[in-house]
C-alpha cells in the first residue's frame, strides 16, 4: 500500500510526522501501510486503555450506531444517563457534563469556576495552576497551563491563572487573594515527565482550599479511569475534590471527555454551557463499555501488577546504563536518563526491524510509557528487551 502524496499534502502541517501510515491495529500492536507492526507504548498519548480495536468498543459502537447517534444534547439519551450514573456513583461529584475533548472538559471546569465565583465569592475568577502543567489547547486551557514558552503564543493571554510550583503549598498559599476563586491540577503532571503530587501536598492542599473558600479542580484527563491503578488519580490521597475532568480514557479512543463536580459547586443556568455533539450516544455508549471493562473484578489489579513489572524493570535498566531512576504512578511511567537520549531512542525504536516499537520522550531526557492497561507481562517483558538494546544501539 503507496502512501496518497495528494492527500497527505491535503493535512494542515502541525507536527512532523513519519513516512508511514498506520492502516490497523489490534490490543498493543498497530500495523503500517507496508505491514509492519508495532509495539505500542504510547497509546495515542494514554487514551487507548483497551488498546487497539478492542471487543467492547467495537460491539458497543456496532449496537449504538443501528439504534441512535445523535438526537441533539437537547434531548435526554440512555447512554448518557447510564454513563453519568456510573461516574457519580464511583466517584465523590453529584453531576456530570459530557464533551469531546479533555480541553474542551477542562474549558467547562474553567468556566464552572469562574460561574461559581460570580455566585459566591464577588466575582473572584482567578484559578491557581501550576508551573509545567497542561490543560489543553483552547485559548484558555493554553492560559492555565504553566508549560514553557506558551505564554507568548497567541497572545494575549486569558488572564487569571497565576502559577504556584507543585508540591510546594507555601507557592499557593502566596498567590490567594480576594480575586482567587479556585486551585486547579493534573495529580500527575504528564507533559512535564510524568511528576506526580504527593500525598501529603494533595491533602494539604484540600485543606487549605477548604480553609479559604476555594474550590480545588483535579484535571484528570490523562490519569483518570484507572490509568494510576485507580480509577480516579484523587483517590490516592484520600481526598474528595470540587470539580474533576476526564478526558482520554473514558473514550477508550473515542472523542468522549467529562466535567464531573458536587452539587453545590454545579451552578451552570441553562444556556452557560453546551455543544452540538456532546453526550452523543454513540460516543457515551462506548464509555459505558470502557467503564464496565475499567470496573470489572480484577481488572485494575492486574493494572497495579502490570505496573510494578513495569516500574522494576525501567529500575533494572536505570542502574544498568547509569540513568537517574524512574517515577510514576500506576501505567503512567517515565525513566529519567543521564543525557539527551529521548528522541534518537525514539526513532531508533521507530525504525527497528523487522517489529517497530512506539515510544515517547517529552522531554529530551526521558522516556514517558502509557500502555495499553490490559497489556500483558509478556509485552512489557519485550519492550524492556528491546529498549535495552535500544540504549545500546545509540550509546555505542
Amino acid at each position: 500500500m503507496t502512501i496518497d502524496r495528494a492527500g497527505l499534502n491535503a493535512l494542515m502541517e502541525i507536527t512532523s510526522r513519519p513516512e508511514l501510515v498506520f492502516v490497523g491495529g489490534q490490543g498493543s500492536w498497530l500495523q503500517d501501510n507496508t505491514g509492519k507492526r508495532y509495539l505500542d507504548f504510547i497509546q495515542g498519548w494514554a487514551v487507548n486503555c483497551l488498546g487497539h480495536n478492542p471487543a467492547p468498543m467495537i460491539d458497543a459502537l456496532a449496537r449504538q450506531s443501528h439504534a441512535l447517534i445523535n438526537p441533539s444534547p437537547a434531548f435526554y439519551n440512555q447512554p448518557s444517563i447510564d454513563l453519568a450514573r456510573r461516574i457519580v456513583e464511583s466517584s465523590c461529584f453529584d453531576r456530570v457534563f459530557f464533551a469531546n475533548s479533555g480541553a474542551e472538559a477542562n474549558e467547562g471546569a474553567i468556566k464552572l469556576a469562574r460561574k461559581w465565583g460570580q455566585l459566591h465569592r464577588k466575582g473572584a475568577y482567578k484559578i491557581i495552576t501550576f508551573d509545567h502543567s497542561f490543560h489543553g489547547r483552547t485559548l484558555a486551557t493554553m492560559s492555565a497551563s504553566g508549560k514553557a514558552g506558551w505564554d507568548r503564543k497567541f497572545a494575549p493571554q486569558v488572564d487569571g491563572f497565576p502559577k504556584a510550583e507543585l508540591n510546594d503549598l507555601e507557592s499557593v498559599r502566596a498567590l490567594i487573594d480576594d480575586q482567587t476563586v479556585a486551585v486547579m491540577l493534573e495529580p500527575v503532571q504528564g507533559e512535564a515527565g510524568v511528576v506526580p503530587a504527593t500525598r501529603e501536598f494533595l491533602q494539604a492542599l484540600r485543606t487549605l482550599t477548604r480553609e479559604q473558600g476555594l474550590l480545588l479542580i483535579v484535571d484528570e484527563v490523562q490519569t483518570g479511569m484507572g490509568r494510576t491503578g485507580r480509577l480516579y488519580a484523587y483517590q490516592h490521597a484520600g481526598i474528595e475534590p470540587d470539580i474533576m475532568t476526564l478526558g482520554k480514557g473514558i473514550g477508550g479512543g473515542v472523542p468522549l471527555s467529562a466535567l464531573c463536580a458536587r452539587e453545590a459547586v454545579s451552578c451552570f443556568e441553562h444556556g452557560d454551557q453546551g455543544g452540538t455533539y456532546n453526550g452523543n450516544p454513540l460516543m457515551t455508549a462506548v464509555g459505558v463499555a470502557v467503564f464496565d471493562a475499567l470496573t470489572a473484578p480484577g481488572f485494575l489489579d492486574a493494572v497495579n501488577a502490570r505496573a510494578a513489572q513495569l516500574s522494576s524493570g525501567l529500575i533494572a535498566l536505570s542502574d544498568k546504563w547509569g540513568m537517574q531512576g524512574e517515577r510514576g504512578v500506576g501505567l503512567l511511567r517515565a525513566l529519567v536518563m543521564d543525557r539527551d537520549d529521548g528522541p534518537a531512542l525514539v526513532e531508533a525504536a521507530r525504525n527497528r526491524a523487522p517489529e517497530g516499537l512506539l515510544l515517547n520522550a517529552p522531554r529530551p531526557n526521558l522516556l514517558r510509557f502509557m500502555p495499553a492497561l490490559n497489556v500483558s507481562a509478556d509485552e512489557i517483558d519485550t519492550m524492556l528487551a528491546w529498549l535495552d538494546a535500544l540504549v545500546a544501539q545509540v550509546r555505542r
